[in-house]
């Protein structure tokens, strides 16, 4: 195996037990809240904790990657991850967990910004939706293994925390057998003040950014509120912790060969492809709901179709954005991300309590077609070249 390579192995790991400490974390605090009489809209307000310590680092990140290189940023991000799940078990207050789960979103927005920028940055463009589709898989692999572990919750509720505190700590442990890189230099209108480069970005590569928002309205809307919304229709929880993963399996298992699709046939129509086909479904989900295996089986399928659109969105906007603009896209396309994952419990928890029992599948939905409709209106193709 050559050192980039082993390289890419190691970032592939660490990023695989991060996907699996946040698939765990959304649905276990929802369930123990739950359980312990939260309402949804508070419920899923602390679970936006996460995504305003992503939000709230963002405007600060990328100089220091550019000026340290990325292992530092990775290092330090991941200390702050594992450390804060050490400190869950200590002290059971709203307030206080909220802080955590702000703290391990600036961690975690640390670790996937550089690694993913290492990525996109040293990958070819023929080979990059192949390397990133399993960077995708492997952050899906560990989120779908995440609510699995959510029932350890019956013998103990530090159990969970603890065993995802060490298996982040034994990830983190990797990166200090790579040695260390930076960006590539910054020229022309793109060496100016931050607020410049991310115009330029943006005006080249918005579109692009809609993909990783809708994921990330996926993910939290799924992982913090669909758990409450199934324990009121009396499903059981070991099977909600299935019919979670079960999105995340459909996810990875068309990870690749979406990945592998857009190198051939264009990111654009993969990405409008899966939103439409995935709205479509869940669609269908919410008219029988009432079935766990009928849920659990579309929530299998919409994965495959949806799944994908992070790593799909970064690929895509490679493709639009100039090299030398890449560490502030991949910054965007997390920013992104997270105000799709902000948007998510919020929006979803005024919606359970407009409507507590019924409709819930028809809210990710409607997202789904809205996102779809404005990059088949207003999606490119072609690089800009400055």
């Amino acid at each position: 195996m050559s050192y980039n390579q082993r390289r890419f192995a190691i970032l592939v790991i660490i990023v695989s037990i991060s996907g699996f400490s946040q698939g765990m974390l959304l649905p276990l605090i929802s369930v123990i809240f739950e359980s312990d009489g939260v309402s949804s809209t508070l419920n899923g307000l602390n679970a936006t904790g996460l995504y305003i310590g992503t939000l709230l680092i963002s405007p600060f990140i990328e100089q220091p990657l550019r000026k340290y290189g990325y292992k530092p940023i990775i290092i330090i991000g991941g200390a702050l991850v594992f450390t804060s799940l050490m400190l869950f078990p200590f002290w059971k207050s709203a307030l206080f967990w909220f802080v955590l789960r702000m703290i391990i979103g600036i961690g975690d927005h640390a670790l996937h910004f550089a690694t993913q920028t290492w990525t996109t940055s040293t990958t070819p463009s023929h080979k990059l939706g192949k390397y990133m589709s399993i960077y995708g898989m492997s952050f899906g692999l560990g989120f779908a293994a995440g609510p699995l572990f959510v029932p350890l919750v019956k013998i103990s509720q530090s159990l969970p925390f603890i065993v995802s505190s060490i298996l982040c700590l034994f990830a983190w442990s990797l990166i200090f057998f790579v040695k260390n890189e930076k960006p590539e230099t910054l020229i022309g209108d793109a060496n100016h003040a931050g607020f410049t480069r991310y115009k330029l970005a943006i005006k080249y590569g918005w579109v692009a950014f809609l993909p990783p928002f809708v994921y990330g309205f996926l993910e939290s809307s799924l992982n913090a509120l669909f758990p409450v919304y199934a324990l009121r229709k009396e499903f059981d929880l070991s099977f909600v912790s299935i019919i979670l993963a079960c999105f995340s399996i459909g996810a990875v298992t068309m990870q690749f060969p979406l990945g592998a699709l857009g190198d051939r046939i264009g990111r654009r129509k993969v990405i409008i492809s899966g939103l439409l086909f995935g709205g479509g479904f869940f669609l269908i989900g919410n008219l029988l709901e009432d079935s766990q295996l009928f849920v659990a089986a579309i929530f299998l399928i919409a994965g495959m179709c949806v799944g994908s659109m992070f790593s799909l969105g970064i690929t895509y906007m490679t493709d639009l954005t100039p090299k030398e603009l890449l560490p502030t896209g991949n910054l965007l396309c997390g920013i992104f991300f997270s105000l799709g994952s902000l948007s998510g419990p919020f929006l979803g928890g005024v919606y359970l309590e407009l409507f507590p029992s019924n409709g819930f599948l028809l809210l990710v939905a409607t997202i789904l077609f809205v996102v779809a409709f404005v990059v088949m209106k207003f999606g490119k193709t072609n690089k800009v070249i400055v």
